[in-house]
């Protein structure tokens, strides 16, 4: 669904120039100061409530009682996320932008690509019949037993010790970028 959503901005170059030449009107209305600022302020109460769900990861730390499991919290910050994914595609209308703008989209599509690497690789693993991950397939059966075996547990701790702390750098970068374009946004109109 994510891939599906960001389809359109590696199309930009494509329909936006005959979006111009054949419905002006729709591309006047992607990018009049009301729509940008309504979207604008989605995408923000999105990111703040994606951020509110860490209190989850935390409450126990801060001895909040938090009520529901860690799967549904799970869930809710990936439907969050993806929701988020969409409502970038509509503030931006599929453009990539330049500069500042261009930079700060690419940080966000980390951010997606890092989330989606870490549902997809543990989703993969934890639905998985095999109860033990190795680096050669197990049709190769002579090459197979001399590399190493890892079971569940100790593969998904060390995957997520990589997209995981990827994932926490790129939304720390966006955070702060974030912060940076409201303050542009708002400052030069």
């Amino acid at each position: 669904m994510v891939a599906a959503i960001l389809t359109p901005f590696a199309l930009s170059g494509v329909y936006i120039p005959l979006l111009r030449d054949r419905n002006f009107n729709a591309l006047i209305v992607l990018q009049t100061d009301l729509y940008k600022l309504i979207t604008g302020f989605v995408v923000l109460a999105l990111v703040f409530f994606e951020l509110a769900l860490a209190l989850r990861k935390r409450g126990r730390r801060w001895k909040i009682a938090v009520p529901g499991s860690i799967l549904l919290w799970r869930s809710l910050h990936i439907f969050v996320g993806v929701a988020l994914v969409a409502t970038v595609l509509l503030h931006t209308g599929g453009a990539v932008g330049d500069n500042f703008n261009a930079l700060f989209l690419w940080v966000f599509f980390g951010v997606a690509l890092s989330a989606l690497m870490g549902v997809v690789a543990e989703t993969g693993i934890l639905e998985s019949s095999q109860k033990y991950f190795g680096l050669v397939p197990q049709s190769w059966q002579g090459l197979a037993k001399r590399f190493p075996k890892v079971s569940k547990g100790p593969l998904i701790r060390k995957l997520r010790a990589i997209w995981l702390s990827t994932h926490i750098i790129l939304v720390s970068m966006f955070s702060v970028m974030l912060g940076f374009h409201i303050f542009v946004a708002f400052y030069f109109q």
